[in-house]
């Protein structure tokens, strides 16, 4: 995956407005940089570890697509004052992906064109105890 881009000196980008000097060049981002960012930035946003997130970085056009797969954070089953509070597992999946999209679009500097989204099973978090 490569940007092409003119940047000035100093490395801001350059343009019409800017009024430095451009200095040609491109940048190369490899596939698996884009996978590493979306993987931890999915896993914080979603609220697990990174190594329970899986991420595939598709290439379309100017921008890219994302096929997620994670657990969800699901409160523990004993708890029913926290279960009658938790959004539906549909309505909070398609906020994940409205979120992730407009997060990741901001990080990788790209389009995120879409995102496929699959809950791969359902995890507890552990509560901290305050000492």
């Amino acid at each position: 995956m490569t940007v092409d881009q003119n940047v000035i000196a100093g490395g801001g980008p350059s343009g019409p407005a800017t009024g430095g000097e451009a200095i040609p060049g491109r940048v190369n981002v490899r596939e698996r940089v884009y996978r590493t960012v979306v993987e931890q930035a999915s896993a914080s946003l979603i609220g697990v570890s990174r190594s329970d997130v899986k991420a595939d970085v598709i290439e379309r056009g100017k921008g890219i697509a994302l096929r997620i797969s994670s657990p969800l954070p699901v409160p523990d089953l004993d708890d029913t004052v926290a279960i009658s509070q938790t959004t539906p597992v549909l309505e909070r999946a398609r906020e994940l992906q409205e979120q992730l999209q407009h997060r990741l679009t901001g990080i990788l500097g790209r389009e995120v064109s879409r995102i496929a989204l699959t809950i791969t099973g359902a995890t507890i978090p552990e509560r901290k105890r305050v000492r």
